[in-house]
C-alpha cells in the first residue's frame, strides 16, 4: 500500500512541479513588462497595469483561478479552458504582478546618484543598467523574490479547486477512501522541495554578497 500511494502522490507531484515551472517560467519576464509599463510615460498603460496589479493583490488567489476557468464561459460562452491551463494562466498573472512590485521595488531602491555616476562616465541608459544597476537590482530582489518562489510551491495545492490532480489533490482522494495518512505525507514532498530551493537562493545570495551596498 506504502508503494501505491508514494508512486500516485509522485504522479501528483509531477503536476505540482509543472505547475511551478511554468509559471516561474512566464511570470518572471511578464512581471519585468508589466514594471517597465507602470514607469512607461503613457498614462493610461500606467493606470491600467496599475488597476491590474491592484485587483490582483487584493483578491485570492483560488478566486482568480476560478475566474480564469469560468469566466470566459459564463462571460462570452466560449469553450471552458482546459483545467491545467486555467490554473497556470491564473498562477502566472498573480505571480507577475507580485514579482512586477518586487521588481519596482528593487528598482526604487537603487540611489539615484548611481545613475548620474554612469553618466559622468559618459554611459548611455543600457549601459548604466547593464553594467551599474542590474547586479545590485538583482542582489536586493533575491530575498522577497525566494520568499514568493518558495510561496509558490505551496500556492499550487490550489490547484485542486477545479479538480486538477495535483500532490494534495491525490492525498485527499486517499482520505475520501478512509486513508488519511498520505495528506501527512505529502509534507514530505513540499519540505524537500523548499528545502532545496532554500539552499539554492541561499547559495545565490553568498555569491552575490560582493554587491551588497
Amino acid at each position: 500500500m506504502f508503494v501505491t500511494v508514494t508512486l500516485n502522490l509522485l504522479q501528483g507531484f509531477g503536476t505540482t512541479c509543472l505547475l511551478f515551472g511554468v509559471t516561474l517560467l512566464f511570470s518572471v519576464p511578464l512581471g519585468a513588462l508589466i514594471t517597465w509599463g507602470c514607469r512607461a510615460r503613457f498614462s493610461v498603460l500606467r493606470a491600467a497595469l496599475r488597476g491590474l496589479i491592484w485587483v490582483i493583490r487584493g483578491t485570492p488567489l483560488m478566486l482568480q483561478v476560478l475566474a480564469v476557468f469560468y469566466g470566459p464561459a459564463l462571460l462570452f460562452g466560449w469553450k471552458v479552458l482546459p483545467r491545467m491551463l486555467a490554473v497556470e494562466v491564473a498562477f502566472v498573472i498573480n505571480y507577475a504582478c507580485y514579482f512586477a512590485e518586487i521588481y519596482r521595488g528593487g528598482l526604487d531602491s537603487i540611489p539615484r546618484g548611481q545613475y548620474e555616476a554612469g553618466q559622468v562616465l559618459g554611459m548611455n541608459r543600457r549601459q548604466i543598467f547593464f553594467r551599474v544597476i542590474l547586479m545590485q537590482f538583482v542582489r536586493r530582489i533575491l530575498a522577497p523574490m525566494s520568499n514568493e518562489v518558495i510561496s509558490l510551491v505551496k500556492d499550487t495545492s490550489l490547484a485542486r479547486v477545479i479538480v486538477v490532480a495535483e500532490i494534495l489533490k491525490n492525498a485527499q482522494d486517499w482520505a475520501a477512501k478512509g486513508l488519511i495518512w498520505p495528506l501527512f505525507y505529502t509534507a514530505v514532498f513540499y519540505l524537500v522541495f523548499v528545502g532545496i530551493l532554500t539552499l539554492l537562493f541561499r547559495l545565490a545570495e553568498k555569491k552575490l554578497c560582493y554587491y551588497k551596498i
